[in-house]
């Protein structure tokens, strides 16, 4: 049974997004509840449904003009109870697919609150037919609940294959402690694919860094200090998005670096990363 924490009113949603130290005006709340034009029930709660959902939104709405950085996602959960499930990060309007009525946005997958994601229990305004917040008119949404977080099973080393997006979330939310465990303690290879134009890059991790070590550069730069990523990532940052992680093989921890690198050299010549794909060496 997933535990909660009781509040009292004390904590409000202000509380949160001051902690973040994002800028109060760069969030949006959109509260979204079941119909037959959008999303059905339960099962049309995932990231690709709620995606394509969200990112069309009517010109004149309540979302603004020029709308925030953050859209947090809430859907509504009995009465004005309303639970956070994740957000997305606004790169914009896209501005060749404004229809006459609707307007379309690049929206991708953010870390924010990304710790709170499905735990978070606000209660929304009285006006609930305002399905669309700015920040600064949600600042006194009393938090309702919190609940303990659900640990992510760690799938096993030959099974893992990770977007960039759950990658951020690994090296950071709580919920992966056990696959933090695991990664820090074996060297290893990895591939890291780009879903867009099906480019590879093969890569080690070896010594004290260990697997964790090394994704944790990806995690925060989103290029590791790779030549052809960080070339990548020069032209649009939001390229990153497209980077999906695994491991082809790993070692333990007293494997020598020469036995690493031979696998290294191994897989970009089975791979032809270095032909085709985006090894540099």
């Amino acid at each position: 049974m997933t535990l909660q924490t009781p509040f009292t009113g004390q904590l409000v949603f202000a509380d949160l997004i001051d902690a973040s130290r994002v800028d109060r005006q760069q969030v949006l709340l959109l509260r979204h509840t079941y119909n037959p034009d959008g999303l059905t029930g339960p099962a049309d709660l995932t990231p690709e449904k709620i995606h394509e959902y969200v990112r069309w939104q009517g010109i004149g709405n309540k979302i603004g003009k020029t709308p925030p950085k953050y859209w947090l996602n809430f859907i509504a959960a009995g009465g004005r109870r309303s639970r956070f499930l994740f957000a997305y990060e606004n790169h914009g309007e896209i501005d060749d697919q404004r229809t006459e009525g609707m307007r379309c946005f690049d929206l991708q997958p953010s870390t924010f609150l990304s710790n709170l994601n499905e735990r978070l229990v606000i209660e929304w305004a009285k006006d609930t037919v305002n399905w669309a917040k700015t920040a600064g008119s949600a600042l006194n949404f009393a938090v309702t609940e919190i609940a303990d977080a659900r640990p992510e099973p760690f799938p096993g080393f030959d099974q893992l294959v990770i977007p960039f997006s759950e990658l951020q979330a690994v090296v950071a939310d709580s919920r992966y402690e056990h696959w933090r465990q695991a990664l820090s303690s074996v060297q290893g290879i990895y591939l890291i694919a780009d879903t867009k134009s099906g480019q590879l890059y093969v890569g080690k991790a070896d010594g004290a860094q260990r697997i964790l070590g090394r994704w944790s550069e990806y995690a925060k730069t989103g290029h590791g200090g790779n030549v052809a990523l960080r070339e990548l990532n020069s032209l649009d940052m939001a390229h990153r998005q497209h980077f999906q992680f695994s491991i082809l093989r790993v070692f333990s921890p007293g494997a020598s670096t020469a036995e690493v690198d031979a696998a290294e050299s191994h897989f970009k010549h089975a791979l032809l990363t270095r032909q085709f794909g985006l090894n540099r060496n």
